[in-house]
């Protein structure tokens, strides 16, 4: 079981290179990668999400790559011509206004300006940098993997552990369960001997009442589905990508406590499903957090 929410980190030095990945992660119901990297690598984003999504099938990835090249590379200078025709310009018309002054426009003082001539790289992202980039990020897909696993694992602990309370407290419903309608005839008996102020009531009548409370009031099959959910619910904690199946599940613990508080007609069950209804809701908030 992995959680949504982790980060990981992975560098790569060597050569003059300094790469750093970092990966934070959250949940979301689907999965959404942002990648936020030098523009050398802008061309190989489609590459980091591929990394990422064979890593991840759920949550928000924010991927940020940092590089420092300290490499000797070939650089090719590009000149900007109306940059420096506009300066030669306005030197020209200084020129004419104060004449008095000297004229010292030459080639070396236009290249010195940072907007006429360019330095840039003569290649985009080459083999080794894809190499590091490709190593840092595995390793940062690596420590993330691992951080995530441990997150999951304490979610599991948590969540069976409140499964375990559920299961309590289905075992206090059932045993409360037949008592229900036991305790609804005498209930139904002393009411009607108030009415009737000590005459005896028909038998067969108050025992087709009890008999109509006690169909409404059956809870059996809620009772064999929770049952049910805690069993699957165990079941599926013992596997890796469980997000999905658990939310299911917990959607369906909710609608037998739902019913069984509707139907119970019993104060006792229906505090205890509301127990019940409080431990699934933690589990719920819980299982949003899991891939």
């Amino acid at each position: 079981m992995y959680s949504m929410t982790g980060y990981g980190r992975g560098e790569y030095r060597d050569g003059g290179i300094e790469l750093t990945v970092e990966i934070k992660t959250v949940n979301n119901r689907y999965l959404d990668i942002a990648v936020k990297s030098p523009r050398i690598f802008v061309a190989y984003e489609e590459v980091i999400r591929t990394m990422v999504r064979d890593k991840l099938t759920r949550g928000h990835a924010d991927v940020f790559v940092t590089l420092t090249d300290r490499r000797e590379r070939a650089k090719s200078l590009t000149l900007d011509e109306g940059a420096a025709k506009a300066y030669v310009e306005a030197a020209e018309r200084i020129r004419q206004l104060f004449p008095s002054l000297a004229y010292d426009v030459t080639v070396s003082s236009l290249m010195r300006q940072p907007d006429v001539v360019r330095a840039e790289e003569s290649s985009g992202a080459d083999d080794e940098l894809i190499a590091a980039l490709r190593a840092a990020l595995s390793s940062a897909l690596e420590n993330l993997g691992a951080m995530r696993e441990r997150e999951g694992k304490k979610l599991a602990e948590d969540m069976l552990s409140r499964v375990d309370t559920i299961e309590e407290l289905v075992a206090k419903v059932v045993e409360r369960a037949p008592l229900v309608a036991a305790d609804y005839r005498a209930k139904l008996e002393e009411k009607v001997r108030n009415y009737l102020e000590g005459v005896n009531a028909d038998e067969g009548r108050l025992l087709t009442e009890v008999a109509v409370f006690a169909d409404k009031s059956n809870i059996d099959e809620e009772l064999t589905r929770l049952s049910s959910h805690i069993a699957q619910f165990r079941e599926i904690c013992k596997l890796k990508l469980v997000g999905r199946k658990l939310d299911f599940l917990v959607q369906e613990f909710n609608r037998e406590a739902n019913t069984l508080c509707s139907k119970s007609n019993d104060i006792i069950i229906t505090k205890l499903g509301l127990e019940l209804k409080n431990e699934i809701e933690k589990i719920r908030e819980q299982v949003q957090n899991i891939e």
